[in-house]
């Protein structure tokens, strides 16, 4: 008898989630997406504050930063609902700007937490947008980013790099030439380097990792709250992939 229920539950909750799956009332997850450009000279700062969600910077030869953002609901929603959607996509805003020559702010700003409009969440903040970001910028740029929650993923950029989030993950690209000053930490996680330096165990649950060099022409300061860190050489062959593809 045990042996029918175990093989019978199985098939009765697969017969309720299908259906359910395969209803044409539900819609795909509604999405934005926003494009913008500048003129933006080698070797610029640009900061990058408040972000959450996944950001991806790509390094290319071109005087210009193109950023593009995509806000999206990561669930199925109701065709009755779909102006509730577009509302909460546009409660959440990420502005960009030059506020002075080299210098390019992007910061994003969401509802507050205390909004009753918002449902109920366990999270650290109850707006359910995700957004993903996607910039190209000049191979010199200089970075600095405070990132929330998400992932932050720096491909080919020889300028120097300050990095922080509180939980998720970052993940550097690095020419494998390059000479590099890293300071890297992670209060909960561990630190993954294929450059050399030193790791050091921090409180049993977290690392740092010092890779000092008297030549170091890029300087890396990363900092994690809980998550990981990890540097990887780019190889030639994707650097020069890179290079064709963004002409």
């Amino acid at each position: 008898m045990r042996c029918r229920v175990a093989v019978l539950l199985p098939l009765l909750l697969a017969s309720a989630v299908l259906p359910a799956l395969c209803d044409d009332s539900l819609k795909p997850p509604v999405q934005v997406n926003e494009t913008q450009r500048f003129d933006f000279a080698p070797g610029g700062a640009i900061h990058i504050d408040g972000s959450r969600g996944d950001v991806y910077v790509e390094a290319w030869d071109e005087p210009r930063v193109v950023l593009t953002v995509t806000k999206f609901l990561p669930f199925e929603y109701l065709p009755g609902r779909a102006d509730e959607a577009s509302l909460r996509l546009q409660a959440v805003h990420v502005t960009a700007e030059q506020s002075k020559p080299g210098e390019l702010e992007i910061d994003t700003s969401r509802p507050s937490r205390r909004d009753l409009w918002w449902p109920p969440s366990w999270g650290t903040n109850r707006n359910p947008v995700r957004i993903e970001y996607h910039l190209r910028v000049p191979r010199s740029s200089r970075l600095n980013i405070r990132h929330d929650i998400g992932l932050v993923s720096i491909n080919g950029v020889s300028g120097d790099i300050h990095a922080s989030c509180h939980r998720g993950d970052i993940v550097l690209w690095l020419p494998e030439s390059g000479t590099y000053a890293i300071d890297a930490k992670n209060r909960f996680g561990k630190v993954s380097s294929d450059f050399l330096g030193r790791t050091h165990a921090r409180l049993l649950v977290g690392q740092r990792f010092e890779g000092a060099n008297a030549t170091a022409v890029q300087h890396l300061v990363l900092r994690m709250g809980f998550g990981g860190i990890t540097l990887k050489p780019l190889l030639k062959e994707s650097a020069t992939k890179d290079a064709a593809g963004s002409k």
